[in-house]
């Protein structure tokens, strides 16, 4: 078993900063892939970032490229995701997930634990 925490959301104006971040323990860390999904009112589930358990691979999705950056810390057991450029479409909660093959993987339905989530608002 994995216990992820997410932290690190709130309220933030467009053109802002934030920096997500999420702690997990149980089982040894370095060996997950670790994910970034969010998921806004009425919407899908949607993958944000990845990266593998080394950190050698990272993937994003389109819409945050450029404006986003997944980060891991092995030796804290912590994933970052610093949200720079913030758009009121990346409102939404947003979730930590972690996949026991070490990939970064894109599809939700290939993790295996989740974290509770933690909402980002952004403002116009």
């Amino acid at each position: 078993q994995v216990q992820l925490v997410e932290s690190g959301g709130g309220l933030v104006q467009a053109g802002g900063s934030l920096r997500l971040s999420c702690a997990a323990s149980g089982r040894t860390f370095s060996g997950f892939g670790m994910g970034w999904f969010r998921q806004a009112p009425g919407k899908e589930r949607e993958f944000v970032a990845a990266i593998s358990r080394g950190g050698v691979h990272t993937y994003y999705a389109d819409s945050v490229k450029g404006r986003f950056t997944i980060s891991r810390d092995n030796s804290k057991n912590t994933v970052s995701l610093l949200m720079d450029s913030l758009e009121p479409a990346d409102t939404a909660v947003y979730y930590c997930a972690a996949e026991g093959r070490g990939d970064a993987a894109f599809l939700w339905d290939e993790y295996d634990y989740w974290g509770q989530g933690t909402q980002v608002t952004v403002s116009s």
